[in-house]
């Protein structure tokens, strides 16, 4: 039997930075509770502030020290941080938990940065289901930036586009892979284009790449920037922060920023309602009515189509 929340208590509590009610609000997020609706209302309007910044690029380009070092640069401005590091293990294991606390140890102490695992359970795109709902809770919170680093699974990141205002697609020297990916849709969707460890060998030539597809592109209104950094060291994080800073300006100018959002709302109220659909589709299974439809798709009566009109008539009252 769920416990029963205190919303108001709970979200004036996560408002308040109090790193406990953040955690709840998110844990609530990811498994559905069925409080999650007086929640959203009681979030929502405090919602809208904050700068929504995914971080991606292939395994091993250095995404996780690359947002430590990016959640010092914003936190040296005085700005409230929230991440959200999304982990491609079972939920169960704990493991990218460990590894992103290590990773950004230095902040743990900070009561102005809030740093969250969560498990993508099986969801494609690198990302979480619950994700935009976990950054609702982060903006409401007060977060100034929310910071969403992805699982690290090659070309089907780009869903991360459609969560955040800015995207930085990360790739490092002698990866042929990341450029690959970039070629076949990553180029798209970056913002800002991060060459990581670039003290390393080969990173000239990687930069020199990236800015001959960037011309291919054509002139889409916003040229992505190619910034090298060494994360590691610092080196280079300010000015991955100035072009971000520009790139936002840009979109406030040009309108391409509210786009985004009300695509992002446009695509997590759809979300919402289909998923609903598809449980009250599970409830139908072994259910009479569905039973004399594949009887008569069976039996040459009715086509599979038209079946499933009927099927969708009877879920929701046409």
């Amino acid at each position: 039997m769920a416990r029963h929340v205190d919303v108001e208590d709970l979200v004036e509590r996560a408002r308040k930075g109090q790193p406990r009610a953040l955690a709840r609000l998110i844990s609530l997020v990811e498994n559905a509770s069925p409080q999650l609706r007086p929640i959203m209302a009681a979030l929502n309007p405090l919602a809208g502030r904050a700068r929504v910044i995914g971080l991606t690029g292939a395994p091993g380009v250095g995404k996780s020290t690359s947002t430590g070092a990016l959640v010092r640069a914003f936190r040296d401005r005085g700005m409230r941080v929230g991440v959200l590091a999304v982990d491609p293990s079972s939920p169960f294991t704990g493991g990218a938990l460990l590894g992103d606390r290590v990773r950004m140890q230095d902040h743990a102490s900070d009561s102005g940065v809030f740093i969250r695992s969560m498990a993508s359970r099986g969801h494609l795109g690198g990302l979480s289901w619950a994700a935009p709902q976990a950054i609702r809770v982060l903006d409401a919170a007060g977060c100034d930036v929310v910071l969403v680093e992805t699982v690290g699974v090659g070309q089907a990141e780009v869903e991360i586009a459609s969560l955040a205002d800015s995207t930085i697609v990360l790739v490092s020297p002698g990866m042929g892979d990341s450029i690959q990916a970039a070629k076949a849709g990553i180029l798209e969707i970056a913002d800002v284009f991060v060459v990581n460890k670039a003290d390393r060998d080969g990173a000239q030539q990687t930069v020199r790449d990236l800015r001959n597809m960037i011309a291919l592109a054509g002139d889409a209104g916003w040229k992505p920037p190619i910034v090298p950094t060494v994360a590691v060291k610092g080196e280079g994080v300010d000015d991955v922060i100035r072009r971000l800073d520009e790139h936002h300006a840009w979109m406030e100018e040009s309108g391409e920023l509210r786009r985004r959002r009300l695509a992002r709302v446009r695509d997590e109220v759809e979300a919402i309602a289909v998923t609903a659909l598809r449980e009250r589709m599970g409830d139908l299974h072994g259910h009479q009515r569905l039973d004399v439809l594949a009887a008569k798709v069976l039996s040459g009566d009715c086509d599979p189509y038209s079946a499933a009109d009927e099927l969708i008539a009877g879920l929701t009252g046409d």
